[in-house]
């Protein structure tokens, strides 16, 4: 059984183990450094399991970063029946590509 871990970045929270491919919230490295993520809320390795209240003191999960990019473009349309009101507006999310290295607790 590998060692996952579940972190949190972005406001979001993740489930990883090492070498998983993951898209977070954009982040402000380059591609090609090293990442830290210092909250660590639980590790699971086999058996053996850490949980945090809320996060593990001391433990942190790096990662590569491979790219920043920006996701497809989603169409945001609002429109007010019967008052000639119509606006149409895209988004595109913005985001990092990272490969988990290690999981340290």
């Amino acid at each position: 059984m590998m060692k996952t871990a579940i972190i949190v970045t972005g406001g979001k929270q993740y489930r990883v183990a090492e070498g998983d491919v993951i898209f977070v919230e954009k982040l402000d490295v380059a591609a090609g450094e090293t990442v830290k993520f210092d909250q660590v809320l639980a590790v699971v390795d086999g058996e053996t399991a850490q949980f945090g209240a809320p996060a593990i003191e001391g433990a942190s999960v790096t990662a590569n970063v491979l790219k920043n990019g920006r996701s497809a473009k989603i169409r945001v349309y609002k429109m007010k029946p019967k008052k000639g009101y119509r606006r149409t507006q895209g988004h595109r999310q913005p985001y990092t590509k990272v490969q988990i290295a290690t999981i340290n607790a």
